[in-house]
């Protein structure tokens, strides 16, 4: 009887060594960092969520309305498109809403950071209207280094939502002509998330010419990858960046962002040699 009960214990060992083994695969499998992204559940507001919505806080609503948006949850954006103008002058920029708005901006969907504009212009209190643009344009010249940055950061922001986007540009251009890196880094900043055609060129300019590395540095990122430029915009602007290549004008360090900037707007990872990028294009890399 004994031998019977331990020669059980010891057939049952490898199947559940076994068992083990295949549960173990299974979990290690759902829990690898690996291969394409696996949904938790679907990525829907919930009814739930939007009665509930009525019930919170302007801050919780912007929070929580964010975050599903940065999550891609749908219906996210319909709801902070019909809230946010009634958040104005009811939000905090606490350390958490600031937190998701910068991550809105940094989004690879352009929606998520149109979503993150619309909640940073309701929590700085910026009304989406024509007067707003002309108070700022009188602020941008005539205010101290510390507001006029901040001018010029709003006034990208509004033209973006379609608030007198022709003279938001010409504001922003004019103030890459000043003295101040600060302020020429800034206006590059409002180009960036202005993002309209009439904004790609002076950026590539300021890329070329503008003495500081900072501001260079930052056009060629708002060219490349930050702002609200569309992927067929951005594209656009890789011959331009094939010219800065071989231009011996430019200087080690920016000839390396051109090549980061190539990187990023076509996916390629090409070295630093222009014959190489040239090659690629030639042969139809600039029509993929």
């Amino acid at each position: 009887m004994l031998f019977a009960v331990a020669a059980g214990i010891l057939l049952a060992v490898p199947f559940a060594t076994g068992s083990a083994r295949a549960a173990w695969v299974e979990i290690a499998q759902f829990l690898s960092l690996h291969g394409k992204p696996v949904p938790a559940s679907p990525a829907v507001l919930s009814q739930h969520e939007i009665e509930r919505l009525d019930h919170q806080s302007a801050q919780k609503q912007a929070e929580l309305l964010l975050e599903r948006a940065i999550n891609h949850y749908e219906g996210a954006n319909d709801q902070i498109a019909t809230r946010v103008d009634g958040w104005r002058g009811r939000l905090k920029l606490s350390s958490q809403l600031h937190s998701l708005i910068t991550t809105a901006l940094n989004s690879d969907d352009l929606r998520v950071r149109a979503a993150g504009i619309e909640v940073d212009l309701a929590a700085m209190g910026v009304a989406k209207i024509p007067e707003s643009v002309e108070r700022l344009s009188q602020q941008a010249v005539t205010g101290p280094q510390s507001e006029r940055v901040w001018v010029l950061w709003q006034l990208g922001l509004l033209g973006n939502r379609g608030v007198e986007p022709e003279r938001v540009n010409q504001i922003l251009v004019s103030q890459l002509q000043d003295s101040d890196p600060e302020v020429r880094h800034w206006a590059v900043e409002g180009l960036a998330y202005l993002g309209t055609n009439e904004t790609i060129a002076p950026l590539l300019q300021v890329f070329h010419d503008d003495p500081s590395p900072m501001v260079r540095e930052r056009a060629a990122c708002s060219l490349a990858q930050s702002g609200m430029l569309s992927q067929e915009q951005r594209r656009g602007v890789v011959p331009q960046l094939l010219n800065y290549a071989d231009d011996a004008a430019l200087d080690a360090q920016t000839h390396t962002w051109v090549y980061q900037a190539l990187r990023d707007i076509t996916g390629q990872n090409l070295p630093n040699d222009s014959a190489a990028w040239k090659s690629w294009y030639s042969s139809g890399g600039g029509g993929n």
